[in-house]
């Protein structure tokens, strides 16, 4: 089991993070809970930023997709690093956290007006062009409103990164970026380039996500920067900032293999400058956009055991008081995910069972085949790095609450999302009047 930040099994044979004993920070708070360190998210943000900022100019953004909340927020304005907003929903949230707009940087497929306007009167610091038709709405409005505003535009490399297919985003095919092999993308750079109310600033693209070769990271930067020179040779057009994404992958399951954070900044780093250099083109700042491997590893998420069923011969059901509706990775990804019990955490394994949520679906699965030491109703599961991509993907499926988490840091824990109670349930429901 690989125990990462404060985590530790402590003199009780408990599970301890951030200095609190599980068990306690659960009767606390009841369960299912999500819990996040404080000391290992932050020191999973400077791993990221020292890195890059070894080897040159760059920045590192926060993708506020994997975890956004206005606790977490604050935290990554505080270890210094940007953040990369993708609906008004998480720019409204970075502006209730005080986070400064200069270092927001606006990303997604589909904007609306209401949305544009909203990034450009708080004065985000570049929003990201995903297609022809933002383009031009973004630079109507920016002319209705007399202002010019920082932009690049995402690239579509034709990079196949080695992951889930629903999580590749820089092949040919997808939804996401101007494409680059059929001319798409100069295209989008002329006419963003002819833009009056449009400064075009930097590219961008983004080839998936958990990602273990860094000869993929490689690969996208050189193409990425042969089309920058590609730019400056046929348009006299140079660029200040290259932003390569995220995608970095972390450790959910054997055989999961994460490189050191300075093996990417290493990959993208380098081949930036050669490129640049062979090319006759200035080194532009670089951005990379680390989300999952911030907040993914520095969460884990306690469940109580409930009911049991036997199918002899074949498997044991062991179900918790969560599910789908907390975690939904496992059914829409086939996630796979390490667990132990955290009463028991200094026990070997003596079982084999499989991990089942309590929603009304035979696809909510947590975990299959775990290896667990004898479980019995009442003990308290531990699901290790599950601080990205829970929370910000959580429902209300079966009218399920969803859970509260905590930030816990040198044995105090501090409610950061409180749980839901049923009024929270119908708090936006309306009875029709002749019912």
């Amino acid at each position: 089991m690989q125990l990462t930040g404060t985590m530790k099994i402590n003199a009780e044979g408990h599970l301890e993070i951030g200095g609190m004993d599980t068990l306690d920070i659960a009767k606390e708070f009841g369960t299912p809970l999500w819990v996040l360190d404080e000391q290992g998210f932050r020191q999973n943000c400077r791993k990221f930023r020292e890195a890059f900022d070894r080897l040159g100019e760059s920045m590192v953004l926060y993708a506020s997709k994997t975890l956004s909340t206005l606790s977490v927020y604050r935290m990554v304005e505080e270890e210094g690093l940007g953040l990369d907003v993708v609906s008004g929903g998480e720019l409204y949230t970075a502006m209730k956290a005080g986070f400064p707009m200069e270092r927001v940087y606006f990303h997604g497929n589909n904007k609306s007006r209401e949305e544009i306007e909203m990034a450009l009167e708080m004065g985000v610091s570049r929003i990201v062009v995903d297609n022809f038709f933002e383009l031009q709405l973004l630079n109507s409005i920016c002319l209705e409103e007399k202002k010019q505003q920082d932009i690049m535009l995402r690239i579509t490399p034709g990079v196949e990164a080695h992951t889930h297919e629903y999580i590749q985003t820089g092949q040919i095919d997808s939804k996401f970026g101007f494409t680059l092999s059929d001319g798409q993308a100069m295209e989008g750079v002329k006419a963003a380039i002819k833009s009056e109310g449009l400064n075009l600033i930097g590219l961008h693209c983004h080839i998936g996500s958990q990602i273990f070769e860094m000869e993929s990271f490689r690969h996208a930067t050189a193409i990425m920067m042969g089309f920058l020179g590609e730019v400056k040779e046929i348009l006299a057009h140079e660029f200040d900032e290259l932003d390569l994404g995220g995608g970095f992958g972390i450790h959910y399951y054997h055989g999961d293999e994460p490189c050191d954070p300075s093996e990417w900044a290493k990959a993208v780093m380098l081949t930036v400058k050669e490129k640049a250099e062979k090319l006759g083109i200035k080194i532009p700042r670089v951005i990379v956009e680390p989300g999952r491997a911030i907040a993914g590893p520095a969460g884990i998420t306690l469940y109580t055991i409930g009911s049991f069923k036997e199918v002899k011969g074949i498997r044991k059901y062991v179900a918790v008081d969560g599910g789908m509706t907390d975690n939904p990775r496992p059914a829409l990804y086939n996630a796979r995910y390490l667990a132990i019990l955290a009463n028991k955490a200094d026990q070997s394994p003596v079982e084999t069972v499989s991990i089942a949520g309590k929603c009304c679906e035979s696809g909510d699965m947590l975990i299959w085949d775990a290896q667990l030491p004898r479980v019995e109703s009442g003990d308290i599961l531990a699901v290790f790095a599950t601080g990205a991509y829970t929370y910000s993907m959580a429902s209300n499926y079966n009218r399920l609450l969803k859970p509260a988490m905590v930030l816990v840091n040198e044995g105090s824990a501090d409610l950061i999302i409180k749980r839901e109670d049923y009024e929270d349930l119908i708090r936006n429901d309306r009875m029709v009047a002749r019912l």
